[in-house]
């Protein structure tokens, strides 16, 4: 049998990814409206970004992504198709096994373009005062227990 403390725990965590699936839900939509891009989309290029040289293995992009190795090679498949050739694939010539996706010029543009529309979700998003409110009062229950 749960305790109340277990069962407002759980309540907790449901509401905090809650939160998180509404201003995902509207991210996805916001990108794919603009951009036509998906949020997973956004990431790879987000992640590939940050990287010194613009580039990962397909399986450093499934473990920051938490996709398959099949759909993240489906999903860097189509950067790379689209329109605007974001991504380009490279074997790696120290492992033939290992096949690395390199941001292109286009892909860091696009990127620039997506990052301000995320942004502006994101700010209006933490700054509505019912958000501010809730979470404040889930992180002062969490930090009382």
């Amino acid at each position: 049998m749960k305790t109340n403390s277990q069962k407002d725990m759980l309540s907790d965590w449901l509401s905090l990814t809650q939160i998180q699936t509404t201003i995902t839900n509207e991210l996805e939509k916001a990108l794919q409206d603009k951009f036509n891009l998906s949020l997973n989309e956004f990431y790879v290029l987000y992640f590939l970004s940050q990287t010194k040289e613009k580039k990962l293995r397909l399986q450093q992009l499934q473990d920051m992504v938490g996709l398959s190795q099949s759909a993240v090679s489906r999903l860097v498949g189509r950067l790379e198709e689209k329109n605007c050739r974001a991504l380009q694939r490279h074997v790696c010539e120290a492992d033939r096994r290992g096949i690395y996706t390199c941001l292109t010029e286009l892909g860091e543009e696009r990127l620039q373009q997506t990052i301000v529309a995320v942004n502006e979700i994101l700010q209006t998003a933490f700054s509505n005062d019912n958000l501010q409110m809730e979470l404040r009062t889930l992180l002062q229950k969490i930090s009382d227990k």
